[in-house]
């Protein structure tokens, strides 16, 4: 696996700097794609440049537009919500304001082509299940779905892996890998809102404050 080249999906957070400090431990040669697609914000996108720039690892930004907008990330019109509790968001069967049509279909579609551009033989997301907004594009069997389209509609896709490492773990438990692999959490960007200071009262920022904790370990944005 030593000098394999992979794309990995780095938006500055959390999940996806695990993953990238992951593929690296396991000897991959990655590829970092990062997306300005007209969120409300830059500060992931600069956490994103920085963690790539530490981890030593090629990095490029792709800008792309969807005019259409669609999610309250894209929309400034649009509030970002506080976050629900589990059971409302179970009892009105509802996606949040701050999913974004698609996005994570584009985001591949992107690192596909890049990866066969390169002759990469991987790429890499870090969507995993549990503790995430109710986004449809964080399931297992999307990505499953994902790799068919990519073995029938490209010319290396067959040769391609997509790779979810994260996909059953925890907010805990991810945090936990990522302390153990080095990864820089004081670099990382979770909230929705952007700003100076993190929110801490968004979903994002929910779902971050309550891994940390659960892990035992200390947030080192707490005093942020």
């Amino acid at each position: 696996m030593v000098n394999r080249k992979a794309v990995v999906l780095l938006s500055g957070g959390i999940d996806s700097s695990t993953t990238l400090y992951l593929a690296k431990r396991q000897g991959l040669k990655c590829f970092c794609l990062i997306f300005d697609y007209g969120q409300r914000h830059r500060r992931e996108i600069e956490a994103a440049k920085r963690i790539a720039k530490t981890a030593n690892c090629r990095w490029q930004v792709v800008k792309i537009g969807l005019p259409w907008k669609g999610s309250s990330l894209l929309d400034m019109k649009k509030g970002i919500p506080k976050y629900s509790r589990p059971q409302a968001l179970k009892d009105s069967n509802r996606i949040p304001s701050t999913y974004v049509p698609a996005r994570n279909t584009i985001f591949l579609s992107f690192a596909l082509s890049y990866a066969e551009a390169i002759g990469a033989s991987a790429i890499l997301i870090g969507a995993h299940i549990q503790d995430y907004s109710g986004y449809p594009d964080c399931r297992p069997e999307y990505y499953r779905a994902f790799k068919k389209v990519m073995d029938l509609g490209t010319k290396e896709g067959k040769g391609i892996e997509i790779l979810t490492p994260l996909i059953g773990k925890t907010k805990a438990e991810i945090i936990r890998l990522g302390k153990k692999l080095g990864v820089p959490f004081g670099l990382t960007w979770s909230c929705y809102r952007g700003g100076k200071y993190p929110c801490r009262v968004c979903d994002s920022c929910y779902y971050r404050a309550k891994g940390f904790k659960e892990a035992g370990i200390e947030d080192p944005l707490i005093g942020v």
